[in-house]
């Protein structure tokens, strides 16, 4: 995405950004803890992480991610997956609900955008594409299954109890793995096929500008 770049060339650009982007993965972790607590799971909203409030959300190495990779994350909400009910709607239902509401994000500023409610050449429309474009990228890192992104959990919600005991405890090592093929690049094919299906499912209502 090149917003440090963006910083040197464009600051008033990237200062309109900060909150938004901030507040993309902030908004990922709280529909976490609101979906858990649609299944029986109140873990979220007694550690008071249920709230909008930066400082209880944002993790320094995610958020510096954000603005250099173009993705990032803050720090998890907590979940006890034991409390969901049923336990495997659950499971899907609170993994998937981050994903769900940065593809939401990214499609309400594509519609900002393309509803003309904002002048095409302005700096609010930048921001409204980069802001879809960065939040298509979360909507498809997240969807990676690959511990502890939240595809690891959506894949688990369907496998057979063994086969989920077996898959959990590759999540010792997820991070390290994560961080290996990110930085070697091997990411980068499965988060273009990602992208594509998000992209895919926004043009379904409109054509997404990318």
């Amino acid at each position: 995405m090149g917003l440090i770049r963006l910083l040197l060339s464009a600051p008033q650009l990237f200062l309109l950004l900060t909150v938004p982007l901030l507040y993309s993965v902030i908004a990922h972790e709280v529909a976490h803890g609101w979906c858990a607590g649609l299944f029986g799971d109140d873990t979220a909203k007694r550690a008071g992480r249920l709230t909008l409030n930066p400082l209880r959300h944002l993790d320094p190495i995610g958020t510096l991610m954000l603005f250099l990779a173009g993705f990032g994350w803050a720090r998890p909400v907590p979940v006890n997956y034991a409390n969901l009910r049923p336990a495997r709607l659950g499971v899907f239902c609170v993994a998937l609900a981050g994903c769900a509401t940065n593809i939401l994000i990214a499609a309400i500023a594509i519609f900002v955008q393309q509803g003309h409610l904002v002048g095409a050449d302005s700096m609010l429309a930048a921001v409204l594409q980069i802001v879809a474009r960065i939040n298509i990228a979360l909507g498809a890192f997240n969807l990676i299954p690959i511990p502890p992104l939240d595809g690891s959990k959506i894949l688990m919600s369907f496998l057979p109890d063994g086969a989920q005991r077996s898959f959990a405890g590759l999540g010792r090592y997820g991070f390290l793995i994560l961080m290996l093929l990110l930085f070697t690049g091997r990411l980068n094919p499965l988060m273009a096929l990602m992208e594509r299906l998000i992209y895919g499912v926004i043009g379904l209502f409109f054509s997404p500008v990318r």
